[in-house]
């Protein structure tokens, strides 16, 4: 939740910078930091998702989220 809340006032930081007409390059910097932390977040969460439920239901003899891991993968990796 920490994460998202710092992504949520960066974005806000660039709501403000667009109202303040802030120099292009700049805003493009900024929009670049926000979506290195998507990514970031992105990856945390995916290796969560791995450790927990994924391991939980392979233990559990539940193979389909395999299958459901792959193709998150491929939508994730676009």
């Amino acid at each position: 939740m920490n994460r998202l809340k710092r992504i949520e006032g960066q974005v806000r930081g660039l709501q403000n910078m667009l109202e303040q007409d802030a120099y292009c390059p700049d805003i493009l910097i900024q929009v670049s930091a926000v979506t290195q932390a998507l990514n970031s977040f992105n990856k945390e969460l995916l290796a969560e998702h791995i450790r927990s439920c994924v391991v939980e239901d392979i233990r559990a003899d539940r193979t389909e989220t395999v299958d459901e891991l792959v193709e998150t993968l491929k939508k994730v990796m676009r």
